[in-house]
């Protein structure tokens, strides 16, 4: 095979205002009800002033972008691209109820060899601060 399924700065991006009900359902799926996300009142007490998204919420959006980068132009029905996990992860500034976020997923190497990827990811809010960062492997298993 000459092209692998992706290149070296192959990009994609993912956009979301989160909203009150993404965080009180994604609280009910994950069981994860800290106040720092379902307590107006406790976190009006704390140094962020107001509820916080999960972080785990924000590797849910990482997720999408690498399923939108699987399915790009080079993909391949034979194989299908698995998530490996994310490496270096880093929660650097809170995302407030309505914040808009980006998550930009760019592809940094490839390992031919072992058919995986890595992808750098950074996510900003509607301001331009960065949110969050991580680094993330997909692997292209055969199907049968």
């Amino acid at each position: 095979m000459d092209e692998f399924y992706v290149a070296i700065g192959d990009a994609t991006s993912f956009s979301k205002t989160v909203s009150e009900s993404d965080v009180y359902l994604f609280a009910g799926i994950s069981g994860d009800f800290a106040p720092n996300h379902v307590d107006e009142a406790y976190m009006a007490k704390s140094s962020y002033g107001r509820r916080i998204a999960h972080g785990a919420l924000l590797v849910g959006f990482m997720s999408t972008c690498s399923t939108l980068m699987a399915y790009r132009p080079r993909f391949d029905a034979s194989m299908t691209a698995v998530s490996l996990g994310y490496d270096r992860m880093r929660f650097l500034a809170p995302v407030y109820f309505g914040d808009t976020i980006t998550v930009s997923y760019t592809i940094a190497t490839i390992d031919r060899e072992r058919l995986r990827s890595t992808a750098d990811i950074k996510v900003t809010n509607q301001d331009g601060t960065l949110v969050a960062v991580a680094t993330h492997i997909l692997k292209w298993v055969r199907n049968n």
